[in-house]
């Protein structure tokens, strides 16, 4: 669990198109969004 306030782990994931993004490309931006389906293609 990650507490409220501390810098997020770096991590990479695919993008839509297929390419992956690891936060770290991210780093010195102001903000950073990760919107997440969690049930997505899940059948649940």
């Amino acid at each position: 669990m990650i507490e409220v306030g501390a810098s997020a782990p770096d991590f990479t994931l695919r993008s839509h198109a297929g390419e992956e993004i690891s936060l770290g490309q991210f780093k010195g931006e102001k903000w950073v969004v990760l919107h997440t389906f969690p049930l997505a293609f899940t059948g649940g």
